[in-house]
């Protein structure tokens, strides 16, 4: 006995090619921004999204740092775009306009008023405190469409917490 099997022009066109990838885009990256902040209580990851954080001793800053040798407001971050659109962090001492942190702040071992950040920069704040910062990358894959009888996906329940505390 012989079977047939009709495909339709649709299906046929749709199947992946030699050499193709099975989807029509590729692959968009996620990137994460993340402080590394040690202090006199340890050391603590958090994960940056707003456009401004204010660093310091005080109750209000929005990244608080428990140490005698931080200023009360001693720096702030705020997230810039380059020219690709792409997100980064810049550092100012103080409140980024004129008011400056008593002992000032050493990015990589030099004194500075503001600075860009780049992935692993070490922001000193004083005598054992400082953050570290991580731009974190990977990939994230458009996935098939949700009628793909082959498209089965296994979440790791361990997959669903988030190792960074959002600020």
């Amino acid at each position: 006995m012989q079977v047939k099997m009709i495909l339709s022009n649709s299906i046929i066109n749709d199947l992946p090619r030699e050499g193709s990838t099975m989807t029509k885009h590729p692959a968009q990256p996620h990137k994460a921004h993340i402080l590394i902040v040690e202090d006199d209580k340890g050391r603590r990851e958090l994960l940056l999204r707003k456009s401004k954080y204010t660093i310091g001793r005080a109750q209000q800053c929005d990244i608080r740092i428990h140490s005698p040798f931080v200023s009360r407001y001693h720096a702030t971050l705020i997230r810039q775009f380059d020219n690709q659109g792409y997100i980064y962090y810049q550092i100012c001492d103080g409140d980024g306009k004129s008011n400056f942190s008593a002992n000032g702040i050493l990015v990589n071992g030099k004194k500075i008023a503001n600075q860009e950040l780049k992935h692993g920069d070490k922001v000193i704040f004083g005598p054992q405190v400082s953050i570290t910062y991580q731009h974190c990358q990977r990939d994230i894959f458009p996935s098939l469409p949700p009628d793909d009888p082959f498209d089965i996906t296994l979440i790791d329940p361990a997959m669903m917490v988030s190792e960074w505390e959002e600020v």
